[in-house]
């Protein structure tokens, strides 16, 4: 008997140093001295709750419960001895209201060489109006900080999380590995400005799911170096569209690919589904694109791809688009246009687009036929197509 008893004990310690070793370590940042009063400020608690997570073997989860909190710049930086780091976000986090504190910082939250971390729920308010207001009435200021940054970094989850009134680009995914955006909320002015919804750049295996986003740029900018990106069920505008680009600004520069865009709706935006690159060299591409299911509400360019961008007439007028545009795809896009010309290609005069195919397109002007536009552009349509395709 007394065998089957030590027997019993030695595996009921077992189990409970098992399940000791695998629960998460919870740390709380007001436990830590956060203070929910949206004045204090609660940057360092914010760093110690990332230092004792990062620092955990076991799996950790930092909670930021109810209220508001006041954060200067902050930087969570890896590797981490774990890659299981939860931050459950209940409440708000807000930027300091001077916008000259973080203004030239490059970004207000920051996660850096991490593996992963998941951001579950809360609001980033990046309080950018006042930098807005500088910035429209001409006098000298700070280019502005990203909210919420992902620079060299693996296997990350967003969800649930709201950005609000960023100073600039509001999320940013840099250099990253297999991201996963779901549940998003992006809201900015119409007028505000380089206020891009989610930027991706450098980055393969990246996933944009059931987002909505209203702001002032681009609601989704790709940049160069995004590969293997799925964009889905997403909502935008006002805003400047779904951009792949700017691309070429650079004579070197690495290209985008595979990239699908689907169930996506347009409302009010100055652009629907753009590709854009500089009109000067560069061994830059855009290939292997999908743009499928898309409504277009009373958008100004529904479908465009120029490239010939040269902003302000500088280091590029007269010149070719070295960027190679091929194999795009746009499948059942329908909706209105905002001006007559709904579907326009002005392509490279020395690096013509190649393989566009337009299948199942339907965009109105006025409640009329729309006009298409091509210029260096080569490709096919099926289907119904209207406006009549001059591919």
């Amino acid at each position: 008997m007394a065998y089957h008893t030590s027997a019993l004990v030695f595996a009921l310690f077992s189990i409970f140093f098992v399940s000791a070793l695998a629960a998460p370590m919870t740390y709380n940042v007001v436990s830590l001295g956060a203070k929910a009063d949206g004045k204090s400020d609660s940057t360092q608690a914010f760093l110690s709750a990332w230092k004792f997570a990062c620092a955990s073997v076991k799996p950790a989860t930092i909670y930021v419960p109810a209220g508001s909190f006041y954060l200067r710049q902050v930087a969570f930086s890896g590797p981490c001895k774990n890659n299981a780091i939860i931050i459950r976000i209940d409440g708000t986090l807000v930027a300091p209201s001077d916008f000259r504190v973080i203004g030239n910082s490059g970004n207000w939250v920051l996660f850096e060489h991490v593996d992963g971390v998941t951001i579950s729920g809360g609001i980033l308010d990046g309080r950018g109006t006042g930098l807005w207001a500088c910035k429209a009435s001409g006098k000298s200021c700070p280019s502005g900080a990203t909210t919420l940054e992902f620079s060299n970094s693996n296997n990350i989850v967003v969800s649930a999380l709201t950005s609000l009134n960023s100073q600039m680009f509001h999320i940013v995914v840099n250099g990253c590995h297999n991201v996963k955006m779901q549940d998003v909320k992006v809201t900015a002015a119409g007028n505000s400005p380089n206020t891009d919804g989610i930027h991706v750049q450098l980055s393969s295996t990246i996933t944009i799911l059931n987002s909505k986003i209203r702001t002032g740029d681009d609601c989704i900018s790709i940049g160069p170096g995004t590969t293997n990106l799925w964009i889905e069920n997403v909502a935008c505008g006002p805003g400047h569209g779904i951009s792949i680009g700017s691309l070429g600004k650079d004579q070197q520069e690495v290209g985008v690919q595979n990239v699908t865009v689907k169930t996506v709706t347009f409302t009010g935006t100055q652009n629907g589904l753009r590709i854009k690159s500089w009109g000067r060299p560069s061994n830059g591409f855009a290939r292997n694109i999908l743009f499928q299911h898309a409504v277009m509400v009373n958008v100004q360019n529904p479908i465009v791809i120029d490239q010939n961008y040269c902003p302000g007439n500088k280091g590029c007028p007269g010149q070719a688009s070295g960027v190679k545009v091929s194999d795009v795809t746009y499948q059942d896009i329908h909706g209105t246009s905002a001006i007559e010309v709904a579907v326009k290609f002005d392509c490279s005069s020395g690096n013509p687009c190649s393989r566009i195919r337009l299948e199942n397109v339907k965009l109105t002007y006025n409640n009329q036929v729309a006009q298409a536009s091509c210029n260096h552009a080569a490709g096919t349509s099926s289907g119904f197509v209207q406006p009549t395709s001059c591919l």
